[in-house]
């Protein structure tokens, strides 16, 4: 009779362990598959900045550097695979369609182009899915960190050799999406 409950227990065990273990896998693959569609979508606004920068250049007598920049920041954003290099690439890109933002308000003639403003449409767009996948990526990461940091998944964790996730944490300043509106 104890010999059966012995095996019930080491059953049961080894039940938990593979179950914990495979959704420690499963919110390991939604954070890496997440954090492809925030790279995705950060690429997607290079691409449009880029755009936008090739529509204002000859107004706004944009610098070599600003345009090397973008260029290097498009080519960079799909081979990393780290939160913090993401957070430094948006953090550069939002600064860059800051600066072109100023440059387009201070040319009228830019702010009625179509141009320019379906690419701002399209640029509005990918901030907001930025900031869908951003927060889907970062709950991804909470739960999987939780798990880390609770017991008895901990264990499994440990045994498994499964690491917390870093967050992706945007400055402040994602939670306000850009104006990019203008009053014609």
């Amino acid at each position: 009779m104890i010999g059966i409950i012995i095996l019930i227990i080491v059953v049961g065990i080894i039940f938990y362990f593979i179950v914990t273990y495979n959704r420690f896998q499963q919110l390991k693959n939604g954070v890496e598959a997440t954090l492809g569609q925030v790279k995705v979508a950060l690429k997607k606004r290079l691409d449009m900045l880029s755009q936008l920068l090739d529509s204002v250049k000859s107004y706004a007598g944009f610098e070599k550097e600003t345009l090397e920049k973008v260029t290097q920041l498009r080519s960079s954003v799909l081979k990393t695979d780290s939160p913090e290099e993401i957070n430094q690439i948006e953090k550069e890109s939002r600064q860059i369609l800051g600066n072109i933002m100023v440059s387009v308000e201070a040319y009228p003639d830019l702010k009625t182009s179509e141009i320019v403003k379906d690419l701002t449409s399209s640029i509005q767009n990918i901030e907001n899915e930025i900031a869908r996948h951003r927060y889907t990526y970062n709950n991804i990461v909470q739960e999987y960190n939780t798990m880390i940091d609770t017991i008895p998944s901990n264990f499994v964790a440990s045994l498994s050799g499964f690491k917390k996730k870093e967050y992706l944490q945007f400055e402040e300043k994602i939670n306000e999406t850009p104006d990019l509106k203008w009053n014609v």
